[in-house]
């Protein structure tokens, strides 16, 4: 007879997770795996834990209270659940459900000794473990003891760390709810875990064993050191042997003690090789049915092997889907893009169906596989050289996997060789200022002319017209004009840095040379800022009025107050030009300017205070003098040298050169997110009418479904709203991912290193974009529209796109930890000229808001000052 309250392991599987939370839908999978042993055991029910707190009448009223508690409140979160496991375990196990735990201990034996264990339904899912939270208790004996756990294990559904990890993650307490497994206990010689990932490098070709004597509770509580077998290809390929100085052993009353291990065994290891073998491909049968690694705890009884645990590792970063079984190496677009967020669905589908390379999707990011040309020896230089450009991380991470020879046969070239190294000579065309103004005029007319066309489209007919649109879109971005002007001037900002170094000892000389360059679009954005706040500062009743807004509708406000219109119109004019940017604008699902005005209202702010009148203007001219007074200071030094004529007459045509087309770097990306936005404002009127129609909940559900799906959405008039929740799911677990520079297909997440040593003890290292050295309090942002910032401050966040502009005219220097010598924080770094360092990894963790940093921005390296 089925109890109602209680479920034998073997009739539980992976689909009952509701019913018998994420540990005991495992175990009963895991039961179920030919060959895999599981100690015998039952589920007391989630229907059992709603049943228990039933009976706790004022756990609604603490619950309440509990989700109004911030998740930074340790104080409030403490108290508030500590009230809550006192209320639950004072509560106590029903009559009706203890009989059915009692009846089925009575089939183990009454007085087995048992682990009593936690099953929470937000545990050991794909994308969130919860691994450690809850609790569980080993070698209980006899009914009374194992009635009095489960209770406890109910109440440590609220102990700190848990309540935190949900309020942090937006999980209401009232839909989590607690089972409780309770299994025959095992008396192990050895226990431990197996990754069947390496949970380090991500390679899933490694599996790594992690063993100790006794129960497996003391290598899970750190009581010590386990040893470590590294398995590849069916190989121990290298083990380390900790020397096990205690061991956690059951005691014949119940509970458990740690024991001291005899000298003499300390060193022993826990497994012989094969025992580890034996674990390995057991552990790739359960791999295998489960479909993702596994983190798997073990117990050795006799030689013969028990699971206890399996759960996803959930911070492994997924792989792109090839199925071809071949190796791929694939190169970040997030790092080259400077936006390592995660991408919804619309966003990665529709980048990827305007960009002009394959993409492939992985962890909500995307990546371009790069294999083919890493295989051919002329291509292969070729890439590494532009990435070594770029970012010499991605390069190292390269060349470490290309140094392992085995992972990427070479084979004949097949390609273009890439982009020549430097010294050679530019790209060929001619240094004319016309060919900018042609090229900026040409992309205008396109985004006027989809303005014009797309404004009589709608419903399936709208999808189609995009898709020739997107056709238009990539012809306007691989226009090779357009892509020479580029390189032109890219190129000639390396000629000038390695030529200029090696005949005048000078580094990074573009830097200073390349001040205020005309026609840059992402430097005038941050100069126009300090324009708008130069209408506002005037009137100290619109001051007043700003510092106090709230929310995005306060141009509606503005012109109620003196000098409130002016603002408003300069506010608007500014929208109308720069309103289609914001960070992260390279998914087409992030609130735009012109949507969320709000967000510029703190930068505005910061240049009222921080500025005088006319800032803008004087900041331009004072960086054309600079580099006037560098250009002549570099061509006479240059004549002074022997064939000095022939030097600084190549100088300055690079000089020329970089000057007319250095600023047009930018332009290409504004063009991008213009067209962007005319998508956008089309698509979300769609998503309106499937609103009214009501096939959805909210407009912005679209931004869960990719351009496909949408288009059949628009077609059916019909969206699922199950796949839309787990989309969501799955992009919040996305976003706790940290996506790598380089990934393989094994699973292997590389970030390359520095190779230096020519920096002082504890310095940050990442790499030099822009010339100078800078001391100041550093500002650790993270969201540009919390950035608070003074003169002199030195900015310090994740990645900058051209969004982050505005702030740049207000720093005195720049730290990022993604970056490359060409991303827009670079560019427009050396346009303001601002020492700056990028790729400097952990840069936010490491250093402290507010800290004294001295920024080496010629060398490459950050020092945390005392």
């Amino acid at each position: 007879m089925t109890e109602p309250y209680v479920l034998d392991l073997r009739e539980i599987d992976r689909a009952q997770v509701a019913v018998a939370g994420g540990k005991a839908a495992h175990l009963g999978a895991l039961s179920r795996i030919e060959g895999v042993r599981v100690p015998d055991g039952f589920c007391v029910t989630t229907d059992a834990f709603r049943r228990a707190m039933a009976e706790a009448p004022s756990l609604a009223d603490e619950l309440d209270r509990l989700a109004r508690v911030e998740p930074d409140d340790r104080e409030g979160i403490r108290t508030l659940s500590a009230r809550i496991r006192r209320t639950v375990e004072e509560a106590g196990v029903p009559g009706d459900v203890a009989a059915s735990v009692v009846r089925s201990l009575a089939r183990l034996g009454e007085d087995t000794a048992c682990a009593v264990r936690s099953s929470a339904t937000a545990e050991d899912l794909p994308t969130a473990s919860f691994a450690g939270q809850q609790d569980t208790y080993l070698n209980v004996i006899g009914t009374a003891e194992i009635l009095r756990h489960v209770s406890r294990c109910w109440a440590s559904l609220f102990t700190d760390r848990a309540v935190t990890y949900r309020q942090r993650n937006g999980i209401d307490h009232r839909t989590v709810h607690m089972a409780v497994v309770v299994q025959r206990m095992v008396f192990p010689q050895a226990a431990g875990v197996l990754f069947t990932a390496d949970p380090v490098t991500g390679n899933r070709r490694t599996a790594v064993v992690d063993a100790g004597f006794g129960l497996g509770e003391a290598l899970v509580s750190g009581l010590v050191n386990p040893d470590v077998f590294t398995v590849r290809d069916g190989e121990v390929v290298a083990r380390t042997i900790a020397a096990k100085e205690r061991a956690v052993h059951a005691l014949p009353g119940g509970g458990t003690q740690q024991v001291e291990i005899d000298p003499r065994r300390q060193r022993q290891p826990a497994l012989t090789d094969e025992q580890a073998l034996r674990l390995v491909r057991l552990g790739r049968r359960i791999e295998a049915h489960f479909g993702h690694p596994q983190d798997i705890e073990w117990c050795l009884v006799d030689d013969d092997v028990r699971i206890v645990q399996s759960r996803p590792i959930t911070t492994l970063f997924p792989v792109p889907e090839t199925g071809d079984g071949e190796n791929h190496v694939y190169v970040s677009v997030g790092h080259q893009q400077m936006m390592t967020d995660a991408m919804k669905p619309l966003g990665h589908s529709m980048w990827r169906l305007t960009a002009m390379a394959p993409m492939h999707e992985a962890g909500g990011r995307l990546f371009v596989d790069v294999t083919r040309r890493l295989a051919a020896p002329a291509s292969r230089a070729g890439l590494l050289e532009i990435m070594g450009r770029g970012d010499p991380l991605v390069r190292d991470a390269l060349e470490t996997v290309l140094e392992r020879g085995d992972f990427i046969p070479s084979s004949p070239d097949t390609g273009p060789a890439g982009p020549p190294a430097g010294g050679a000579a530019p790209t060929p065309i001619e240094t004319d200022p016309a060919i900018v103004t042609e090229l900026i005029e040409r992309s205008e007319a396109s985004v006027a002319a989809l303005r014009r066309e797309i404004r009589t489209k709608s419903g399936p007919e709208l999808f189609d017209f995009l898709l020739e649109a997107f056709e238009e879109h990539k012809r306007v971005l691989g226009d090779p004009l357009s892509m020479q002007a580029v390189m032109a001037g890219m190129e000639a900002t390396w000629w000038l840095n390695d030529k200029l170094q090696e005949w005048l000892g000078e580094k990074n000389a573009a830097d200073t040379l390349t001040l205020s360059a005309p026609g840059n679009i992402t430097s005038e954005m941050g100069l126009a800022l300090l324009d708008v706040a130069d209408v506002i500062r005037p009137h100290p009743g619109v001051v007043a009025f700003l510092q106090g807004a709230e929310g995005d509708d306060f141009l509606d406000e503005l012109p109620k107050l003196p000098g409130g219109s002016e603002a408003r119109d300069a506010i608007e004019a500014y929208l109308d030009r720069y309103g289609m940017r914001c960070a992260g604008e390279i998914d087409i699902t992030r609130p735009r300017w012109r949507e969320r005005p709000g967000t510029l209202v703190p930068a505005i702010l910061d240049n009222v205070r921080n500025f005088e009148p006319g800032a803008a203007r004087r900041r331009f001219e004072q960086g054309l003098r600079e580099a006037r007074k560098k250009e002549h200071d570099v061509l006479a030094r240059l004549r002074a040298l022997p064939d000095g004529d022939r030097k600084a007459d190549e100088t300055k045509r690079m000089i020329d050169r970089v000057r007319t087309f250095i600023g047009y770097r930018e332009y290409p990306k504004y063009g991008i997110v213009s067209r962007y936005f005319v998508y956008k404002q089309a698509l979300l009127e769609e998503a309106g009418r499937l609103v009214r129609a009501g096939a959805l909940a909210e407009p912005e559900d679209v931004f869960y479904l990719t351009f496909q799906e949408f288009h059949d959405a628009v077609r059916s008039r019909r969206v699922d709203a199950g796949l839309v929740r787990q989309r969501k799911e799955a992009f919040r677990s996305q976003c706790a991912l940290t996506p790598p520079r380089v990934l393989t297909s094994d699973g292997e997440a590389l970030n390359g290193a520095y190779r230096r040593e020519d920096v002082p003890a504890g310095a940050l290292i990442g790499l030099a974009v822009s010339a100078g050295t800078v001391e100041g309090r550093a500002r650790v942002v993270l969201d540009m529209a919390q950035a608070h910032l003074e003169a002199g401050d030195i900015l310090v966040t994740a990645h900058t796109d051209p969004s982050w502009s505005p702030l740049f005219v207000g720093i005195a220097g720049l730290v990022t930890e993604v970056g490359g010598l060409m991303t827009h924080g670079a560019v427009i770094a050396r346009e303001y000229g601002l020492p700056a360092v990028v790729g400097v990894d952990r840069a936010t963790r490491l250093i402290r808001d507010g800290r004294r940093i001295r920024v080496h921005g010629s060398d490459g390296y950050v020092e945390i000052l005392p």
